[in-house]
């Protein structure tokens, strides 16, 4: 009977602390189950649907998409610029965050680096165009050389609207990007035990062989981060790239978001839910895949 009594006891309380658990945990379930899985679901049935009546048509409006020219510029400039922009980020960001890391004051510097996240969208495009606009200040930079050394006369290129738009693009996203990639490498870099780096020294390793078999072998977690980060980051360039050029820019900065932008002034919402349905999927798949190679990497 006391045995019973214990255990019934101990199963009172553990009910009381699950439901404790379960309480606290219910509004960020609500919230997710609200504003995340119950428009995706809506989204993957609109997907499926006429954009008006809402009828029934397969995969239809996939096919289409498949089939738009616009649709395969759009994926091929957006994934092109993520594959140029990941890569320069990570390693701009680690060139900076070493020499940092031996400062003693790299701490008190971080509002330097991180300026550019705190400003609005609308005044860093604000600053791209003063610099290459037609009238910019780039362009005005080269006429007063061309004129003082005399090799060439006045300059109007308007960069935003040529294929250097593209770079231009990049820049920005590098210039915004990087102080977090600073912050992230840091934080890895004064993690690394200075023993090691000492015992490094002492056995006749130079600057580059600690950077490259002891620093780096001990910053996987925070280039897995970064990558991550840079990875999304690189999908939400649209802001940027519309309030420079606006909904039909040059078609080397002509990104997915762009197109969402267009077919939703079109009410063309189901081809809008289908591209995002595919999008989502795709980069979903991504970060899977970018899980398991670290895994392995772990192991």
């Amino acid at each position: 009977m006391v045995g019973d009594g214990m255990f019934f006891l101990k199963n009172k309380k553990r009910n009381k602390e699950n439901r404790a658990f379960f309480l606290f945990l219910a509004p960020s379930l609500l919230g997710v189950v609200i504003f995340v899985v119950l428009p995706f679901l809506d989204v993957f049935k609109r997907s499926f649907t006429t954009a008006v009546t809402g009828q029934f048509r397969g995969i239809e409006n996939y096919k289409i998409i498949f089939t738009n020219q616009a649709f395969h510029l759009a994926v091929k400039n957006t994934l092109y610029f993520t594959a140029v922009c990941i890569p320069l980020l990570v390693i701009t960001g680690f060139l900076i965050a070493l020499p940092l890391s031996r400062l003693k004051s790299a701490g008190t510097i971080k509002s330097l680096y991180l300026f550019p996240l705190a400003m609005p969208v609308a005044t860093i495009v604000m600053v791209w165009k003063m610099l290459f606009y037609k009238q910019g200040i780039f362009n005005l930079a080269l006429t007063s050389l061309g004129e003082w050394t005399g090799l060439w006369g006045e300059i109007h290129t308007d960069y935003l609207g040529t294929g250097a738009a593209f770079w231009v693009l990049v820049c920005s996203y590098i210039w915004k990007n990087t102080g977090y990639t600073i912050v992230l490498w840091l934080a890895g870099i004064l993690g690394i035990p200075t023993e090691i780096l000492d015992a490094a020294r002492v056995d006749g390793a130079g600057n580059f062989q600690r950077v490259w078999y002891v620093v780096l072998p001990n910053l996987k977690g925070s280039l897995y981060t970064i990558v991550i980060l840079s990875f999304l980051n690189s999908f939400k360039i649209y802001r940027e790239a519309y309030l420079v050029a606006g909904s039909y820019p040059h078609q080397s900065i002509y990104l997915l978001q762009h197109l969402f932008n267009n077919w939703f002034v079109n009410l063309e919402f189901d081809k809008m839910a289908a591209a995002a349905i595919c999008t989502g999927g795709f980069l979903f798949v991504v970060i899977i895949l970018l899980q398991r190679v670290w895994d392995k990497n772990e192991v």
